[in-house]
């Protein structure tokens, strides 16, 4: 069975390039989110295997909503791979200190991103 992929992002053409990428290239199942709200919804009904989420997103930021689906026990052993411009040092290690699984740098490589999260996540594709 196809693994499932959550991607949280409030900019359209990013979900799409994202979402083709990964059910093409990687034959995963995805699923979207256009908010951090939406997101949480959407994990806690649909338990996907993996989260993409975006940092800068308006309402509720990434880390504000990675913290919400880390206290949710429906949502806390899902793992989360950020979608962020912030790719400085300082940055990863604030991520990694919240338990944040891994980062994938925007913009984002279509032709790589499949790559980047199996590789990320310890998956066979």
């Amino acid at each position: 069975m196809a693994k499932r992929i959550l991607i949280i992002d409030d900019e359209d053409d990013i979900r799409e390039v994202a979402q083709l990428t990964l059910e093409e290239v990687g034959g995963f199942e995805v699923l979207t989110a256009e908010s951090g709200s939406e997101g949480i919804i959407k994990a806690e009904t649909e338990q996907p295997d993996a989260i993409l989420l975006d940092v800068m997103m308006p309402e509720m930021d990434g880390i504000t909503t990675f913290k919400q689906l880390q206290a949710n026990s429906l949502t806390s052993n899902i793992p989360v791979i950020l979608l962020t411009a912030k790719v400085q040092a300082s940055d990863q290690r604030r991520f990694a200190e919240l338990g944040i699984t891994g980062m994938v740098p925007k913009p984002f490589d279509p032709m790589t991103l499949t790559d980047q999260v199996a590789e990320v996540l310890g998956w066979q594709y």
